[in-house]
């Protein structure tokens, strides 16, 4: 087994110090000059497309990723890389369709348009979501994985290892705001990517026994066959469940065609487009363009995100890995298969996710708490000087919580899962409040806020009573009721409704015959679907009723619209010329969807 060598310490090191300088170098301040809030959480606005999109990967690929992600390739194989798949075409629709009307908002965080939309009862709600997600589950894994890292390839105690992740990215992150975490996110994607590829090669090449890359790949199809299917059926295979050695259908965590046609797209769509600490990127974009540009360049690299950290777990398991669970797969690679020299640079990789990532989640949670709770409810008056410093103090006591609760997860086989599923219990309400919110003049801030509250009770309760569906499946089930909660309660509560702006009858003619014949497709296709619901139930069919109900929606939408002359006060009123995109962005958009319909056919 190989061991950290000197060398290994060395690049180690210039990859810390680099890190720190540049942190700390863009964090500073001209001589008596403070720090306004703009600049702290919102980089001054200031952030090039390539910058965004290498920050966006940079906070979205951690030791979830390179840990959990990796230990569920090993345990279940490619089918968990739906998750960065249809990331990549969310990110499209992301920067064409929702990022424009946020940017036209001037606002800092989610909650801030939440309450221009609705009102202060909605955006707290959502706020209080967003804080505990953040610290109990994102801080906390990712605090967590980061560490067993260290522990399996260092020798390091599991609590020392938190400890002293949480230090690193606390170093520039909490003095220097969003703009350090930004821009040193260039530098970790750098090394992010560059080590992990490295990790990659040298995998498949011990997998091919030293004949090269591509005969190690087709080792590795012929020796795990069952590890490369993208749809997974009932009964196919078991994985470990992480508790005295029993074990779990693979389909639980990853249902047949539930990945690509149900509620994988609301859970993306609301991670992408209604993240705080992702979509904060798009937020300090210089201009719209360069935000669309940079989500697009994002949405390449998830493209490549399988191939870093999912591939490397199947050759692990390939190379019958010596591990006791499944998240110990990476770890074991850099160990065993990396040589001196390049453990480092890989290992460099691997830290860099879990720093950024963390230094990401910990400035979301500030800004949020600051200014969403803080500023509205503590201290209306305070000024920049005093917010700047109550999002320090958010950022301290949010890392404190999560390294005294991240050694917990430490009983689990797989935390990737784990984490998509409870992130999962607030995202279908989160869905519907801010796509409603966004394009229907006819929603309503009491539909919304009993949808916040409702949420995570009625997902509590699927989980209690059906516990034996897959969670990706129930996600669907939880935003078709609260899709009936949330048009029921807009349609009946129509009073104090202003005039909607005036349209041609053209217009309005082909908004409702558009909508009505998406409802009528989209009901035909249940209606349809309900005939091969009981043959194909192995394949978790009924998952189509999620799409089917979005279209519905949508179809909803544009019927209510164009019928109704009066619409909610609050409701957005935007020309569609708002979403125009220009060429270079949809030259892109065509190639990453392209790509992706290759990449389905031939994994299917």
């Amino acid at each position: 087994m190989n061991h950290f060598t000197l060398i290994d310490w060395i690049v180690f090191v210039i990859y810390a110090l680099i890190v720190m300088a540049l942190g700390l170098w863009v964090s500073r301040t001209k001589k008596g000059a403070e720090k306004t809030t703009s600049d702290y959480f919102l980089a001054g606005r200031s952030l090039p497309w390539w910058a965004i999109g290498a920050s966006l990967i940079a906070a979205n690929i951690s030791a979830e990723h390179f840990i959990a992600m990796s230990g569920s390739g090993y345990a279940i194989g490619l089918a968990v890389a739906c998750y960065e798949w249809v990331a990549a075409a969310v990110l499209l629709i992301v920067a064409k369709f929702f990022l424009p009307v946020f940017l036209r908002t001037g606002i800092y965080t989610m909650p801030q348009f939440l309450n221009q939309r609705y009102n202060r009862p909605v955006s707290t709600s959502l706020s209080v979501f967003w804080l505990l997600m953040y610290v109990f589950v994102n801080l906390t894994s990712v605090s967590y994985l980061g560490a067993l890292a260290l522990e399996k390839v260092l020798g390091i105690p599991l609590l020392y290892g938190i400890i002293g992740l949480s230090l690193f990215s606390a170093l520039y992150s909490l003095y220097g705001g969003l703009k350090a975490v930004a821009w040193t996110d260039v530098i970790q994607v750098v090394f992010l990517i560059g080590g992990g590829l490295v990790t990659t090669l040298l995998a498949l090449n011990a997998v091919g026994h030293g004949a090269g890359i591509l005969a190690g790949f087709q080792t590795l199809v012929g020796q795990a066959p069952e590890r490369f299917h993208m749809i997974i059926e009932k009964g196919l295979f078991f994985v470990p469940d992480g508790t005295e050695g029993a074990v779990k259908d693979a389909f639980l965590d990853l249902p047949g065609v539930a990945v690509i046609l149900g509620s994988m797209w609301l859970t993306n769509i609301c991670f992408w487009g209604f993240n705080q600490y992702i979509i904060q990127r798009g937020l300090a974009a210089k201009s719209t363009k360069e935000a669309q540009y940079g989500l697009a360049f994002a949405g390449f690299l998830k493209l490549l995100v399988p191939l870093l950290v999912v591939i490397p777990g199947i050759c692990a398991y390939v190379l019958r890995a010596d591990i006791t669970k499944s998240d110990e797969a990476y770890p074991w690679l850099l160990n065993n298969i990396v040589p001196a020299g390049i453990t480092g640079l890989a290992f460099a990789a691997l830290v860099a996710a879990v720093v950024s990532s963390l230094s990401s989640i910990i400035n979301s949670a500030s800004t949020i708490f600051t200014m969403d709770i803080y500023k509205v409810y503590i201290k209306p008056d305070a000024g920049d000087k005093q917010l700047v410093k109550v999002g320090r103090i958010v950022a301290f006591v949010s890392l404190l919580i999560a390294t005294l609760i991240a050694p917990r997860f430490a009983s689990l086989d797989q935390v990737y899962p784990i984490i998509q599923e409870y992130t999962g219990f607030i995202y279908p309400g989160v869905f519907l409040i801010f796509f409603l919110g966004m394009f229907w003049k006819q929603a309503t801030s009491k539909a919304a806020l009993w949808t916040a509250i409702l949420t995570l009770p009625v997902a509590v309760l699927f989980k209690f009573f059906v516990p034996d569906m897959p969670f990706i499946v129930r996600i669907g089930y939880v935003f078709i009721i609260l899709s009936v909660v949330f048009v029921g309660l807009s349609l009946a509560g129509r009073k104090g409704r202003i005039a909607s702006p005036e349209e041609s009858a053209e217009k309005k003619r082909n908004h409702i015959r558009n909508g009505a014949l998406i409802i009528a497709i989209a009901a035909c296709i249940g209606l349809f679907a309900m005939f091969f619901l009981q043959r194909y139930a192995t394949f978790a069919l009924d998952s189509v009723y999620t799409l089917v109900v979005a279209f519905i929606l949508l179809g909803i939408v544009l019927v209510t619209d164009a019928k109704y002359t009066k619409m909610d006060q609050k409701a957005l009123v935007f020309e569609t010329g708002l979403f125009k995109t220009t060429l270079p962005f949809n030259i892109i958009a065509i190639g990453i969807f392209g790509m992706l319909t290759f990449l389905y056919c031939y994994f299917w």
